[in-house]
C-alpha cells in the first residue's frame, strides 16, 4: 500500500515506419488575380492644440493634482487624529489601572 507504483513503459509493437517525405510541387502561373481595390483611409480627425486648449489642459491637470493632494492630506490627517486619540486612551487606561493597583 505504501510502496510507490512505477508505471512501466510498454514495449514497441510491430515495425515503426519513418514519416512520409512530402515532395514539393511546382506552381504554374495562370491568369493573375485582379488587384483588390484600394480601401479608402478611415477618416481620423486631427487634434489641433491651440493656446486655448493648452490652457484648458493645464488648468484641468492642476485641478486634478490639487484634488488628489487634498484627498491624500485629509487621509493622513485622519490617521494622525486616530493615532493621537488611541494614545490618549492608552494613557488614561494606564493611569486608571495604576491607581486601582495603589488602592488595593
Amino acid at each position: 500500500m505504501f510502496q510507490p507504483k512505477i508505471p512501466t513503459m510498454p514495449q514497441p509493437s510491430g515495425l515503426v515506419t519513418p514519416p512520409a517525405v512530402v515532395q514539393p510541387t511546382t506552381i504554374t502561373p495562370g491568369t493573375p488575380a485582379p488587384a483588390p481595390a484600394a480601401a479608402p483611409e478611415p477618416f481620423r480627425p486631427v487634434v489641433q492644440l491651440t493656446p486655448g486648449t493648452a490652457v484648458a489642459l493645464v488648468g484641468a491637470g492642476t485641478a486634478v493634482v490639487l484634488l488628489v493632494g487634498t484627498v491624500l492630506v485629509s487621509l493622513l490627517l485622519a490617521v494622525a487624529v486616530t493615532s493621537a486619540s488611541v494614545a490618549v486612551c492608552a494613557v488614561v487606561l494606564r493611569s486608571l489601572i495604576a491607581s486601582d493597583a495603589k488602592h488595593r
